[in-house]
């Protein structure tokens, strides 16, 4: 059936029944129809490297939480570069960063709405996935970015770094403040949160090396993307392990948090803070020594690579299937990996030295 027809059907029957009804009705997609012979999610064409980019296209971002300032930026990237491709861009989301039926909810309705292709950050790598392939049955190329689902569960993720180069360098840096001695914890976002489970495992594999052996984890902690609950938590932190030398906070959200509580107690520059972070939350905290060092990439690229991976799949450039390479404009152009993965390129330290050279 083509594209146009599935729509028009699956339109008529959402107005005689429930969405998730009609959702249901018109077919689920199972990991083996949209499984390629080299196991990562595609399409089941082949792709055409010359083919012309698609104009014209609508190009949904559904991030996280829509009221955080690191997806805010994100998507502006994302939306800057839909725009330049020619094409219309959309924004939806949660404003609660742990509203997993509310992603859900808003995947269902960019589906609805037709769009040609979606860029999704998981809240849950399994909640969304019943969705999500039912935008692929309907054509509707899926991205995800910064944080994944299953890999037959969208067409491509957008990695802001390899996870575990992620997940290590954060215990490279923070065990150097620390003189590789002391107990340390984790100040993480949500408990479900794909990506930061992914990088606190590769944390944990990391302090295993027997040069990290007078180090100890003591606790992860879940702040939930909130700047409250992150900032209670740190103080929590502080006061169960009153012997705590540092804190390692994988969300930009939570090392801002701690950054604040512990720039304004006795703890600060005693207690070592580490993290992914944008420079224009962590500068102060940078001059005023509460901070040393910390990482990230420049989110605004990551929205800008899941915008332009969403639109060459959609022109049938690429599949989604490993080894396929494609132009990202000024970008350069990107290899597939394994299971669908592209990745950004590697994170970025930020200290004194570097710190005003960037603003985002």
């Amino acid at each position: 059936m083509r594209k146009s027809s599935i729509r028009r059907s699956c339109a008529a029957l959402a107005a005689a029944t429930s969405l998730a009804l009609a959702l249901t009705a018109c077919g689920g997609t199972t990991k083996e129809d949209v499984k390629d012979e080299g196991g990562s999610a595609a399409a089941a064409g082949k792709a055409d490297p010359n083919a012309a980019t698609k104009k014209g296209l609508t190009i949904g971002f559904l991030p996280k939480q829509v009221n955080n300032p690191y997806f805010t930026t994100a998507d502006k990237g994302g939306e800057k570069a839909v725009k330049e491709l020619g094409s219309s861009y959309k924004e939806v989301g949660p404003s609660s960063a742990t509203d997993t039926s509310g992603q859900v909810s808003y995947v269902n309705t960019l589906t609805q709405q037709q769009v040609d292709a979606m860029a999704v950050s998981a809240q849950d790598p399994g909640a969304l996935c019943t969705a999500l392939k039912q935008a692929m049955t309907n054509d509707i190329k899926v991205v995800t970015y910064d944080s994944d689902t299953k890999a037959d569960c969208r067409n491509a993720f957008i990695s802001q770094a390899s996870a575990e180069d992620l997940g290590r360098t954060e215990v490279q840096l923070l065990a150097e403040q620390i003189d590789y001695k002391g107990e340390i914890a984790i100040l993480s976002a949500a408990q479900t949160a794909t990506n930061q489970n992914t990088w606190i495992d590769y944390m944990k594999e990391e302090l295993k090396d027997s040069k990290y052996k007078d180090i100890k984890l003591v606790k992860v902690a879940y702040g939930n993307d909130d700047a409250q609950q992150s900032f209670q938590q740190t103080q929590g932190l502080l006061q169960e392990y009153p012997n705590l030398k540092g804190i390692i906070s994988p969300t930009t959200v939570g090392i801002k948090a701690a950054a604040q509580y512990l720039s304004g107690s006795k703890y600060k520059g005693k207690v070592k803070l580490t993290g992914l972070g944008t420079p224009n939350d962590m500068r102060k905290y940078v001059k005023n020594g509460t901070v040393e060092a910390f990482e990230l990439w420049d989110p605004a690229k990551l929205g800008e690579l899941a915008a332009r991976t969403a639109v060459a799949l959609s022109s049938g450039q690429i599949t989604g299937k490993e080894g396929e390479t494609f132009k990202a404009g000024s970008m350069g152009e990107y290899t597939i990996g394994k299971d669908g993965v592209i990745t950004l390129g590697k994170p970025t330290v930020f200290d004194a030295k570097n710190i005003d050279d960037f603003d985002f």
